[in-house]
Parts: C-alpha cells; sequence; structure tokens
C-alpha cells in the first residue's frame, strides 16, 4: 500500500477543501512558512546598521544575509524624511550667573547626566529621608565648534566574518547544486545588505555645539534630575558642549541630494528584499530553503550580539573624550536641604538667594526664616553654627518650631561634610 509523504498531505489538503475550477489550480508555485522567516530579527538589524559609525570600520562588514530586510526598509524611509535624530528627554539645567533656565536641555545632557549618576559616591553623614546625588564636574576643556569623536574601538567588525562567511558558503551551496531561487535570494541579501552599510557609513559622525558670545560671564549652572543635580563649572563654552551640543551625522553638503536618494533607494530594496524572500524562497528545494534560514539564523545571531551592545555607554564614552574627561567629585546627601546647602556652598556665590529659591521653592514663614538665616551665612561666608535662639520663635508653632531646628541641623550637617572635602571641590579660594 502506498502512502504519500506527509508534507504531500498537508499541501493537499487545503486544495481539496475547495471544489470547483479555481485559477492556477494546476499550478506548482508554492507558498509556505519559510520565507517569512528572513522578516523576523528586524530591531536587531536596524540596531546593527546603527553602529556603523560607533565600531571603527563596521560600514566594510555588512555584506551578509540580514534578516529583518522589511523593517531596516521602514526606518531608512524614516530616515531619509528626517534632517535630526529624535532625542531623550533630557535634564532641566539652570544658568548661576545669567539665571537662563532650559526645562530640557537634549540628549548630550542626557549623556552627561547619566554619566554621573553612575559614577562611585562619597556619603555625607547626616539625617536621611531622600538621598540625592551632587556632583561636582569642573569643566576645564572648550571643545571646538565642531569636532569628528574618535571612532570606539572593538573587534566587532571582524567579528561579522562568521555571517559574512556563512552567507557566502551557503549561497555558494546553493549555485552548485543549481537551486537558482535560495541562491538568488541569498545572494540578493547579501548585496543589499552590504550596499545599505556602505550608504549609512558614507555619513560622519560629528559632535557640534553653538559658541559663546564674546564676553560671555562663567557658564556654571546646574543640571537637575529626579536622582540629584550635577553642578557644571567652566567657560561658557564648555557648559555649552554639554547643555546644548549634539551628536549627528554629516553628509558632505555637495553629496547631500545623493545621499538622501541613496538612503531612499535603499529602503525601496530592502522591502523588495522582503517581498522576494516570501515567493522565491518556498520554490527552492527543502536543501535551498535550509540553506537560506542557516544564513538569516547566523546572520541573526551576530545582529542581536551587536543589539545587546550597551549603545548609550558607548556615546557616553565619547563624549567624555570629547570633553577630555573631567574630573567628577559625587557626593550623596540624605535630605533635600542637605544638598541644597552644599550645592551652594560649592557654587561660593556672592548672592545665592535665587538659586536658593530655584532649588527650594516652599515660602511659609518658617522657610523664610530658615532662608533667611542661612543666605547670611553665605553671603558673609560665616560658619553654620546654629542654637535655639535660631529656631525658638513665640510666632511659631511648636511643630514649625521643631521642622525648624531640624532644617537648621540639616544645613549644618551639609556644611561640616562640605567642610572636610573642600580641597577637593574648591581648589582655589576666591581670596587668593
Amino acid at each position: 500500500m502506498y502512502t504519500p509523504p506527509f508534507s504531500d498531505v498537508l499541501q493537499a489538503v487545503p486544495r481539496a477543501m475547495v471544489t470547483g475550477h479555481i485559477p492556477l489550480e494546476n499550478t506548482k508555485f508554492i507558498l509556505n512558512g519559510t520565507g517569512v522567516a528572513g522578516l523576523f530579527g528586524g530591531e536587531e538589524a536596524v540596531a546593527s546598521i546603527a553602529l556603523v559609525h560607533v565600531f571603527e570600520g563596521r560600514k566594510w562588514f555588512g555584506w551578509y544575509n540580514s534578516p529583518g530586510s522589511y523593517i531596516m526598509g521602514m526606518r531608512f524611509s524614516q530616515l531619509a524624511r528626517s534632517a535630526v535624530p529624535s532625542l531623550y528627554r533630557s535634564p532641566k539645567f539652570r544658568a548661576v550667573h545669567s539665571g537662563t533656565t532650559f526645562e530640557e536641555t537634549g540628549h548630550i545632557a542626557a549623556l552627561f547626566m547619566k554619566e554621573c549618576i553612575d559614577r562611585d559616591a562619597t556619603r555625607i553623614e547626616g539625617r536621611e529621608t531622600q538621598p540625592l546625588s551632587v556632583t561636582i564636574a569642573n569643566l576645564d576643556h572648550v571643545p571646538s565648534h565642531e569636532e569628528f569623536p574618535t571612532l570606539y574601538r572593538r573587534r566587532a567588525p571582524f567579528y561579522a566574518g562568521v555571517p559574512i562567511l556563512v552567507s557566502m558558503g551557503t549561497c555558494a551551496a546553493r549555485g552548485r547544486y543549481e537551486d537558482w531561487f535560495s541562491f538568488a535570494v541569498i545572494l540578493f541579501g547579501i548585496i543589499v545588505s552590504g550596499i545599505s552599510c556602505l550608504v549609512i557609513g558614507s555619513g560622519t559622525f560629528r559632535f557640534t555645539h553653538p559658541e559663546p558670545a564674546q564676553g560671555s560671564p562663567p557658564g556654571d549652572g546646574i543640571l537637575c534630575c529626579e536622582e540629584g543635580v550635577v553642578l557644571l563649572k567652566g567657560q561658557e563654552g564648555a557648559v555649552n558642549a554639554v547643555t546644548r551640543g549634539r551628536f549627528s551625522l554629516l553628509f558632505e553638503r555637495e553629496d547631500a541630494w545623493w545621499s538622501v536618494r541613496l538612503i531612499q533607494m535603499c529602503s525601496i530594496v530592502l522591502v523588495i528584499q522582503a517581498i522576494a524572500q516570501l515567493i522565491l524562497v518556498p520554490q527552492s528545494s527543502p536543501f535551498g530553503q535550509l540553506m537560506f534560514v542557516v544564513s538569516v539564523a547566523v546572520s541573526w545571531l551576530y545582529n542581536l550580539w551587536l543589539w545587546s551592545t550597551d549603545k548609550e555607554k558607548v556615546q557616553r564614552v565619547l563624549l567624555m573624550n570629547i570633553l577630555h574627561n573631567p574630573p567628577l567629585a559625587k557626593y550623596i546627601l540624605g535630605t533635600r536641604t542637605s544638598m541644597v546647602i552644599f550645592v551652594l556652598l560649592a557654587l561660593d556665590m556672592d548672592d545665592p538667594a535665587d538659586i536658593m529659591n530655584f532649588l527650594l521653592p516652599p515660602n511659609t514663614k518658617a522657610w523664610q526664616m530658615w532662608k533667611e538665616a542661612v543666605i547670611d551665612r553665605l553671603r558673609n561666608h560665616e560658619k553654620f553654627e546654629f542654637n535655639a535662639s535660631d529656631w525658638d520663635d513665640s510666632s511659631l508653632s511648636d511643630q514649625e518650631r521643631q521642622m525648624l531646628e531640624t532644617l537648621f541641623r540639616d544645613a549644618q550637617c551639609a556644611y561640616e561634610g562640605f567642610e572636610q572635602h573642600r580641597t577637593q571641590i574648591i581648589p582655589r579660594s576666591k581670596t587668593e
């Protein structure tokens, strides 16, 4: 008794359920799920392309049958229509001397803030409710208006040799056995992926920031986020590099229009590749389909490895190199009031009232008494020594007096902690 192969039975069942004459009923043309394999892994493939400018030489190692061509095609289309990359939500900035406030700064400031948050910190003793960090960043180097940062050196481009060799090998194997459908699809995927890397890689990765006006005051300012603050100390140009700088891709002016056209063409070809995989892969032999899946799977594993790379960390390394790795001194304080006192002491300002109100908006009678006493000592550069006479006011309730005493003790703890680290925070006093 003859038993047909199970695969023939599966293909015959849907057709057996259809009665009557239908178009193309005698064709040998087949559609199955094998071609769909090339549509997965789009996000990993996009991440691989995004690292072309980060890993040196990466643009020359894209010649493999990468999956996710449809998703890549859509992303290329978006890139061709956009002139400026999207920015992450960024910290708030307040300039100390000019009083300028930026509700949002930019991606560079967010990277710098994250770099500061990840640093080890020195803990200042005192009461603790909601610990906040204070990072003192001395920006001694002023970057040029336009810089082309050194690319992050890693062996990632050379590891691309594995998917390249597998893609080439599977393509050659299908040519050897004259399975031209799978041969064409794999070869087309290799060419499209390689050209896409070259097109994106033709841009130059650069860093820019606006130049300050002549005679600008020092650019000292405060970056604020939920985890704490970063005190930027330096010239206006150095602070601008953090608060208003940006990374971008530069295409030469005479080639800009042509570069956009190439990106648009890559977008179209990538989508065509996805459609070709859906149609042509099922027409090849089982061995040809296996070779296609193997080439896509190995390429996906390589893209997945690149996707797992901490791209934010790489950008932070580039940024710190641009800034010449400024010294960052980080401290942890237990309350917001002690954090504010620590910041004002580090700024060493003659009139800290505006910054005080910016960092601590509360303005009740008890808070006003506390602010006046603290600001008076800051202006006169006096020691923070408080006693019962500072909070024993008959016009206050017992609860307000208790709160005021607590606030004064927070200020005194912050002052004592600052004095322990004064030489690291303020190497030279104004009187020298």
